[in-house]
């Protein structure tokens, strides 16, 4: 089993890049599941049943997110409806929408997982906790289980990656935009990496025009951020899992220019 972990896709420049590359990707990497942290898909903050149906009719099969997902208040009654968009599960339980979802790709069975990190982020329940409880679930119907852990401190994310290492096949990490290169397998069979980066403008400030950004920094005032379009490129990560035992075999991110 092959799956393609497709980083933060930034506003309509971001889907722009996935129309134009991802077929020839899939058929490139041999690709059997296509999952994207689509959190800034609108207007490079939040998400709408447009965009959504949109990445799906790409060919995207999943969508994670995060923090941001909740910034279009239409998502709210469409995450509760459409189970191939999930929020980070440990959200406390009166948010709609789901954390995890199992999938049948021709005759195997894929888990996938959302948390997100508390470590300067907003205060949610424990993802160590919540990642337990949905791994445990999970593991009833499946061995091959991919988490997307949605954080800003890369310790947190190797030390989740570490916690559930031989209970998952892969954590990735998403939020910060900018593509890590630590890529490795840890001794129990879990792919990790601490970043998958972003697809959007890459001549920006984590996908945002610079202006705007640079402006904030030196005034402290708040500014409206549009995304860029300058330099565009997509960050993601395939692993190849054995269909077996969910054990990590291989993983390899990617960057590419359209």
């Amino acid at each position: 089993m092959r799956i393609l972990f497709i980083g933060d896709v930034i506003g309509k420049p971001g889907r722009e890049i996935v129309a134009s590359m991802l077929p020839r990707l899939i058929d490139e990497q041999t690709v059997d599941l296509v999952i994207a942290n689509g959190e800034n898909l609108a207007g490079g903050f939040g998400v709408t049943r447009a965009v959504a149906e949109e990445m799906f009719a790409l060919g995207i099969d999943l969508m994670t997110s995060g923090n941001h997902v909740w910034d279009k208040k239409e998502v709210e009654e469409y995450i509760a409806k459409e189970e191939r968009l999930l929020r980070p599960a440990n959200y406390p339980e009166p948010a709609p929408g789901r954390g995890s979802l199992v999938l049948d790709r021709g005759g195997c069975i894929v888990g996938v997982l959302n948390l997100q990190g508390r470590a300067f982020m907003p205060t949610l329940d424990c993802p160590f906790r919540a990642g337990d409880r949905e791994i445990a679930r999970l593991r009833r119907e499946t061995a091959l289980i991919f988490v997307d852990f949605h954080g800003e401190a890369t310790a947190e994310k190797q030390a989740f990656a570490w916690y559930v290492d031989g209970r998952v096949s892969a954590v990735i990490g998403s939020h910060t935009h900018v593509q890590t290169a630590d890529e490795r397998i840890l001794p129990g069979g879990t792919a990790f990496l601490t970043d998958v980066g972003m697809t959007g403008g890459f001549d920006s400030v984590i996908g945002m025009n610079v202006e705007a950004p640079i402006a904030r920094f030196l005034s402290g005032l708040p500014k409206q951020f549009r995304p860029a379009t300058g330099a565009p490129r997509l960050c993601g990560v395939v692993m190849e899992i054995d269909e077996r035992d969910g054990r990590s075999i291989a993983i390899r991110r990617i960057q590419r220019e359209p």
